[in-house]
């Protein structure tokens, strides 16, 4: 349903029932909404943000990895984990292979089809991000990165 002023009802709900501060409610809708926009560029090719997140990590750590070692560098639930590798698996993107040393236990891997995907959705997910940044100039950038850091750090501090 469309509010008065033509914004998704659903958004205009997260905002009536977000936190007690507008700026933190206006950072999760952003990233909330770069979110739905790279996912849908990513879709049109196969891929999504959760896939291509657990094929970076494959794709970058340089030796296959236990699912629990993918899972804990994804943040993410075991349960979510396992079923992002399951499909990415039944696309024939990755492979699980027997652990060398422990029976019990299965390594990951990209296959030779699932780095070549890998490389194309890293080109999408850098066209959609330069599409969705596109319109800051390079000390807009900096001073967004910069800004972001701070609230960083003062979570860091607070919470780790």
């Amino acid at each position: 349903m469309k509010t008065r002023d033509g914004e998704n009802r659903a958004v205009a709900d997260r905002q009536d029932f977000g936190s007690s501060d507008v700026l933190v409610d206006e950072l999760f809708d952003t990233t909330h909404r770069l979110r739905i926009f790279v996912d849908g560029r990513l879709r049109e090719n196969g891929a999504s943000v959760a896939r291509l997140r657990a094929m970076r990590v494959l794709a970058r750590s340089g030796e296959p990895l236990r699912m629990r070692d993918l899972s804990d560098l994804l943040g993410n639930a075991p349960r979510t984990t396992t079923t992002i590798v399951d499909s990415l698996e039944r696309d024939g993107l990755v492979e699980r292979v027997r652990h060398p040393e422990d029976r019990r236990s299965y390594l990951l891997t990209l296959t030779e089809v699932g780095a070549r995907c890998y490389v194309e959705a890293e080109e999408l997910d850098g066209a959609a991000l330069a599409a969705a940044t596109g319109t800051l100039n390079p000390a807009e950038r900096e001073q967004l990165r910069a800004l972001l850091g701070r609230i960083r750090e003062a979570v860091a501090e607070g919470g780790e």
